[in-house]
């Protein structure tokens, strides 16, 4: 069986992408903001 295409580690996606590492930036607040605007669940991963 073959491996998958696409693979990452949840470090990694926590560091680049996760609420801290949104919130440090301008404009990763303005996401935040954004996905909290339309009522989103989950906001960051």
């Amino acid at each position: 069986m073959t491996k998958r295409t696409l693979g990452g580690t949840n470090r990694k996606q926590k560091r680049t992408s996760g609420f801290r590492a949104r919130m440090r930036s301008r404009t990763g607040q303005k996401v935040i903001k954004a996905r909290r605007a339309r009522g989103r669940h989950r906001l960051s991963v």
